[in-house]
């Protein structure tokens, strides 16, 4: 969370939240030694198949990777006679895959990850898988190939329980998932509301944690006209964009509000080619974080009425807030979901925190949709979307035990 001393609402609801979880962690069942057994003994060839999906570079955009990801991924499903259905994600690149596994209860279960990471062709090659100590590092090995291989194996673990006591699981792994979803929201949407609870396969917060909210998020715009002169010769003729622009741009910068969580970061500047002319045009990108949907409207409100405060007369200045990821809030179904999951890793005699981000993700959709979800179940890491990202290993057994067991314990108490 970014701002630990504001948000009163947000954090009392923490606090009922995390005495129910302690409350649920104190009556934990006995640990299922069996399964149990069963996770510690998959982690080696759960790591194998994490270095061969790290070793393909599949960034949002590429095309060619996400394809040679999803083809592992759909061979590994297979295998476990999993129906497996891929899609265009157009217009994002590549093909969103769904895999579907059928059984004899009644609960119907969404798994979600995603095969995009945001690094760039060649990255895998210049930053290899590799393991050191105790952790795993290179690119997407946290986010979220992590998230896939532990579904994966979660679904597994299942199969070699013989467990079919649920109506439905389905996963759902995602091209575009760093650019919003623009190519998988619908699908996102119709799957949500076609099972009872989403489980999203994001990495496990640093601290060993699920996340039960998520800020929502959207791009910031300013474009200004100006006019261009020589910079030497008639500089006073012209009318600076790039100028404007940064005028604009630090204005509108304060209108973050730390009470309501919500922050406004500009973060790309684009103006001119040529340093001896006055720039006749800039545009200026930014980051929105809000934990309510009225944030968007405040904030957009708020730049257009800041735009009329120019600093250099005559230049033109439109603004835009193009919404992303709605916010994904604590509600009831999500609090149920967060208790039986504290409950289960009780049983390992660990206990999970249970945290916000300014991150938004998948599950922000599927809770947009009205159905009860919980993020965060993938490898426990840190260092997200760097060079130096990692998984630690050491969290594979026990995540892979959580998982599985709010597999069944979702299907179960249907």
């Amino acid at each position: 969370m970014r701002n630990s001393t504001s948000g009163g609402r947000a954090f009392t609801t923490f606090s009922l939240l995390a005495a129910c979880l302690l409350s649920a962690a104190a009556a934990a069942a006995p640990k299922n030694e069996g399964l149990y057994q069963r996770a510690v003994e998959a982690k080696p060839e759960l790591i194998t198949l994490l270095g061969r999906l790290v070793s393909i570079d599949s960034g949002t955009g590429s095309e060619k990777g996400l394809d040679a990801v999803g083809a592992i991924v759909t061979d590994e499903l297979k295998k476990l006679g999993m129906r497996v259905e891929l899609s265009s994600a157009a217009p994002a690149a590549g093909h969103n895959l769904v895999a579907t596994l059928d059984g004899k209860g009644k609960a119907k279960i969404l798994l979600m990850a995603h095969m995009d990471t945001v690094f760039a062709d060649g990255t895998a090659a210049a930053r290899p898988f590799r393991i050191q100590g105790d952790r795993a590092y290179g690119p997407g090995v946290m986010d979220d190939k992590g998230g896939i291989v532990t579904a994966i194996y979660a679904l597994k673990l299942l199969q070699q329980m013989k467990f079919t006591d649920f109506a439905r699981i389905t996963l759902m792994v995602n091209t575009n998932e760093e650019t919003f979803s623009k190519g998988t929201r619908s699908l996102i949407d119709t799957l949500s509301k076609q099972h009872d609870v989403v489980l999203s396969m994001e990495p496990g917060r640093a601290a060993d944690g699920l996340v039960v909210w998520r800020k929502g998020a959207g791009d910031l715009l300013i474009e200004v006209k100006g006019k261009s002169a020589h910079a030497g010769v008639a500089p006073e003729s012209g009318r600076n964009a790039a100028m404007e622009a940064a005028h604009q741009m630090l204005q509108m910068a304060a209108l973050g509000d730390s009470a309501k969580l919500t922050t406004v970061n500009f973060t790309v500047f684009n103006s001119g080619d040529r340093l001896n002319t006055i720039p006749n045009a800039a545009t200026v990108r930014g980051d929105i974080r809000v934990r309510e949907m009225a944030e968007f409207d405040r904030v957009e409100k708020d730049m257009a009425r800041l735009a009329d405060k120019k600093l250099i007369a005559d230049t033109e200045v439109k603004t835009s807030v193009t919404r992303g990821m709605p916010p994904m809030p604590v509600n009831p179904g999500t609090e149920a979901l967060a208790r039986r999951a504290q409950a289960i890793y009780g049983e390992l005699g660990l206990t999970l925190t249970m945290e916000g981000s300014g991150g938004a993700g998948d599950a922000n959709y599927s809770s947009a949709a009205g159905t009860a979800s919980l993020d965060g179940f993938g490898i426990v890491g840190g260092n997200i979307h760097t060079e130096n990202e990692y998984a630690e290993l050491n969290s594979i057994a026990p995540r892979l035990y959580l998982l599985t067991r709010m597999l069944v314990d979702v299907s179960t108490n249907k």
